[in-house]
């Protein structure tokens, strides 16, 4: 039965009381005590356990598997007995203050500073415009997307998905990553390292990873310990200081909303960048394919032939992560340039598909912008759940869908042909079409 907040006079109801203890090392709460003084059951890890004075006569009971854990507070509550919950920094954020809820237990929460505040706080960064993300407990590629995609990220690890295994998949973009082992313990260390150094050492759980995008300024971190909050990290923004209007500082958005939807928009029209002899994905056939590729925080987007870079562009802005592979030099020169120009990272990768491929991390779907049959079969063959590919060439359509079904696709398909408007001499308007193209989306089954 669910518990509610509140009861009737007659019956009322204990609310576990769920106390944050410092991340930061100060001490704890004033509203500890007096609800541990009436405690008669008492919740948290062995180390939040030994920390505090519990009651004498209180029960306790050390967090492993917490179905145990929620079975007795929801006995205490019936019974009318005051518990307390113990847990580290703010308990709200990812942390057991949404399993308590879930089992329908009244709660009062009294959160202190989270690990993530106290690690950039050690750090000496401002972070309201950092996307908050967990490794713990679940697919880590997720947060490594968000890395990937964003300037400012902060990542909750868990053993097996800490830093070295974030660090490994972020070799290869430009980051600088801040691992903060044991905050508010005697054995705090913070470092600043590279994705390789990261990946080369072994940290203590629990730590927490900050990834901030480079370029920054050329005065390092300390590499040894430092004493609780002094250490130091690069002063400046993260990223250039030209960023567009709707970026603040560190390339965060002024809105404070950095994996949502542009202000500017999507579907950009093709005067938002620079590109040669019209060699861009018209943004009538951009606003179907970035659809069809649903890019958003925690995943990885390929687009192979990438060109002028639009397609990846709006994918990032949408806040996925993207590799542009492209064999054209001058492109490439092109891309960076309008990824610049639209304050995202995307990562370019110089030379020919299928054979620039190889040795890229997992997408979550492709855009097939351009190459042949070579490249579609290679693409199919790494099974991305989606694929999507573009042709203006009618004969090449049927192999295409054969080649997706047969690598386990289903497949979909729109012919698209815009016509637009386009002044006349005199004031008349006219109709100017564009030239039609196939769009083929492949679902994995």
């Amino acid at each position: 039965m669910t518990r509610m907040a509140s009861a009737t006079p007659s019956a009322p109801v204990a609310a576990v009381s769920v106390v944050g203890l410092d991340a930061a090392g100060a001490p704890p709460h004033p509203a500890l005590a007096p609800v541990l003084a009436t405690a008669g059951l008492v919740v948290g890890a062995a180390r939040h356990l030994a920390a505090v004075p519990v009651p004498a006569g209180a029960d306790t009971i050390a967090l492993g598997p917490l179905a145990p854990a929620l079975r007795r507070l929801a006995e205490a509550v019936d019974a009318g007995v005051p518990a307390v919950v113990l847990a580290s920094g703010d308990p709200g954020l990812f942390g057991i203050v949404r399993r308590l809820r879930a089992a329908g237990l009244p709660l009062r929460v009294v959160p202190a500073v989270s690990s993530v505040a106290a690690a950039f706080a050690r750090a000496g960064l401002p972070w309201d415009g950092a996307a908050v993300v967990t490794a713990h407990g679940r697919d880590p590629r997720p947060a490594l997307n968000a890395c990937r995609a964003l300037p400012l990220v902060a990542v909750l690890t868990a053993p097996g998905a800490g830093a070295a295994e974030l660090g490994a998949g972020l070799i290869g973009w430009s980051r600088r990553l801040l691992v903060a082992e044991h905050l508010g313990t005697t054995a705090e260390r913070i470092r600043a390292v590279t994705p390789e150094q990261a990946a080369a050492e072994t940290w203590a759980d629990p730590h927490v990873l900050l990834s901030l995008a480079d370029p920054v300024p050329a005065r390092s971190a300390p590499a040894d310990a430092a004493p609780a909050g002094s250490t130091s990290i690069p002063a400046g923004p993260a990223w250039s200081a030209d960023a567009p209007p709707d970026r603040g500082t560190a390339g965060m958005r002024a809105d404070n909303q950095p994996a949502a939807a542009p202000a500017g928009g999507w579907a950009l029209p093709e005067d938002r960048y620079a590109h040669r002899d019209s060699m861009i994905t018209k943004s009538e056939v951009r606003a179907l394919v970035v659809a069809r590729l649903r890019p958003r925080l925690g995943r990885l987007i390929w687009d192979i032939g990438a060109g002028s870079g639009s397609v990846g562009i709006e994918c990032a802005l949408l806040g996925a992560a993207v590799l542009a592979v492209e064999q054209d030099a001058d492109a490439g020169a092109t891309i960076r340039a309008n990824a610049a120009a639209h304050a995202v990272h995307v990562r370019l990768i110089s030379g020919r598909a299928p054979a620039a491929l190889a040795g890229l991390p997992e997408p979550d779907a492709v855009f097939v912008g351009g190459g042949g049959v070579d490249v579609l079969t290679a693409v199919a063959a790494r099974q991305p759940e989606r694929v999507v590919l573009t042709l203006a060439a009618l004969d090449r359509v049927a192999p295409s869908v054969g080649l997706l079904r047969a690598a386990g696709y289903t497949v979909e398909g729109s012919q698209l042909s815009a016509a637009r408007l386009a002044d006349l001499p005199g004031g008349s308007i006219r109709l100017a079409a564009t030239n039609p193209v196939v769009v083929l989306t492949g679902e994995r089954q």
